[in-house]
């Protein structure tokens, strides 16, 4: 399709008699995920999971989960279409995952949803997975305040980003130097022989023990590395002072804490996260905190972030549980604004960008 035939959004916009719908496809790690959105409205979502298949090696293995988006892809986009009572010829654009994320999967979903637009003749929009998480706070909460903050957290990602226009606009405050959160809480998890994935048996645990028990460190939060990064985040140090604080007990000869461990490795963490968040919001005047990704399912974390909002004036918007982790919602959702603002669709011929800024919000 040249340049010049390729659908225009203002033309969507002018002539759609109702509020915009959108198919939104998600496929960047080992979630294959479908769903339609119409206006702030989620009417079908559709996730099938490969994680089962990643429990055995600890981790998610990026060949077997691009064969299971393949396996997936047509079975979950098809069962979103017949949950919303449609048709592709119902929808008036599709937005798929275009980064980050791992390459051969990103790729399984890309071809799948450029297939579908040339059958179809939908604009196409290749969206940020991560932009994503913050788009899909809309279907609970509504629409965004002016010169919104924005956390998100998850197993790969750790930022604070300014959402001056959630389609046009998104500036990158602070990001992870190191490992992310969700890093640093599988590692731990595996030392102390929880099976993949260990962040929730980090957080069940954690809620049984004391979180003064141990000292762990904050990172960038003291001296001059702090001044230096105030809006960053490591937890790499994190890591390495659990894993050797826990190495040395087992040396000794000594029962693992295991409630205590977990506790105090939540509490520093969701310590940190917060008051940089909260305090980014007052540098930017936000009264407002909008928090997305896996790891905001984090109990530990939601519970800390909202202590913190109150204690600030702030109010905090965390999605629901099932709207946390990755979802075709939120693709779909990313989708609606960017047609809803005018933005052209991509280009037919987009890449994947694996490694795709935070603030670049559509391909």
């Amino acid at each position: 399709m040249s340049e010049t035939a390729r659908p225009d959004a203002d033309k969507l916009v002018s002539d759609r008699q109702s509020a915009t719908v959108v198919l939104g496809i998600e496929s960047t790690c080992d979630e294959t995920a479908a769903a339609i959105v119409r206006g702030r409205s989620l009417v079908s979502n559709v996730v099938a999971s490969s994680m089962e298949q990643h429990a055995r090696y600890g981790g998610v293995i990026p060949e077997i989960a691009s064969r299971a988006h393949a396996e997936s892809f047509i079975p979950v986009v098809s069962k979103a279409l017949s949950d919303a009572n449609m048709t592709l010829d119902d929808v008036d654009a599709i937005a798929v995952s275009a980064g980050p994320g791992l390459a051969g999967c990103l790729a399984v979903g890309v071809s799948g949803a450029k297939a579908l637009a040339a059958a179809s003749g939908k604009p196409l929009y290749g969206i940020n997975h991560v932009i994503g998480h913050i788009a899909v706070t809309q279907l609970q909460f509504g629409d965004f305040p002016e010169d919104v903050l924005a956390l998100i957290v998850s197993g790969g990602h750790t930022s604070l980003l300014h959402v001056q226009d959630v389609a046009k606009h998104v500036d990158v405050v602070g990001t992870t130097l190191d490992d992310a959160a969700g890093e640093c809480f599988d590692k731990i998890a595996r030392l102390l022989g929880f099976p993949y994935p260990g962040g929730p048996h980090i957080d069940r645990h954690a809620q049984h023990g004391d979180p003064h028990a141990m000292h762990v460190p904050q990172g960038l939060t003291q001296g001059k590395a702090a001044a230096r990064h105030p809006y960053d985040f490591s937890f790499s140090g994190v890591k390495t002072a659990v894993a050797r604080w826990v190495e040395e007990q087992q040396a000794l000869g000594n029962e693992i804490p295991i409630d205590d461990v977990c506790a105090s490795l939540a509490d520093s963490v969701a310590t940190v996260l917060a008051r940089k968040a909260i305090a980014a919001c007052k540098q930017y005047d936000s009264d407002t905190l909008i928090v997305g990704g896996g790891f905001s399912a984090n109990s530990q974390l939601r519970a800390r972030l909202i202590e913190e909002g109150e204690r600030h004036g702030i109010a905090i918007r965390i999605p629901r549980i099932a709207l946390c982790t990755d979802n075709g919602a939120m693709v779909a959702m990313l989708g609606v604004n960017l047609v809803d603002a005018g933005i052209r669709p991509s280009n037919p011929d987009f890449g994947i960008d694996s490694a795709m800024p935070m603030d670049k919000i559509v391909m």
